[in-house]
């Protein structure tokens, strides 16, 4: 990956919907090179998929929560059985395995504290292997990005 593909991935990542036309000027080469240079990032993996960001508080899931979770038992029977689970929520967008006090770290997204409490009466807690959870919500938001700095 030379210069070039860097400045290319910046610019992807602040706007995937610029035209390669768009990019050459900005990068100074062909729309053809550009083109050639997205695909081989692509076929590299490096560019893994495009999305589009939502915003959550439009869409009625501004209450964000991240929900530490404790298994009973550290086997890779329980792990997978509750990475499996989790995984089939819909109101958990992220789940990281962790070390520390907790096993898991999930960020919820839901309405409100209505909606969360339902889904971890209805959901969560329904989990076999769950020995405990603590609850933070989010109070504001200093900083959301997913653009790497390359």
């Amino acid at each position: 990956m030379d210069v070039i593909d860097k400045k290319l991935l910046s610019l992807l990542q602040e706007d995937t919907k610029k035209t390669t036309k768009a990019l050459s000027l900005q990068l100074n080469l062909s729309v053809t090179a550009v083109y050639e240079r997205i695909k081989k990032l692509e076929r590299e993996g490096i560019i893994s998929k495009y999305v589009v960001l939502l915003d959550r508080n439009k869409i009625n899931k501004g209450f964000v929560v991240f929900c530490h979770i404790k298994l009973v038992q550290h086997s890779k029977d329980y792990l997978t059985r509750f990475e499996n689970e989790v995984i089939q929520l819909t109101e958990v967008l992220e789940c990281f395995h962790v070390s520390g006090d907790y096993d898991y770290i999930l960020k919820v997204h839901v309405k409100d504290m209505d909606e969360y409490r339902e889904f971890m009466v209805t959901k969560l807690t329904t989990l076999q292997h769950i020995g405990s959870t603590h609850s933070t919500f989010m109070i504001g938001e200093v900083k959301s990005t997913t653009a790497f700095t390359l």
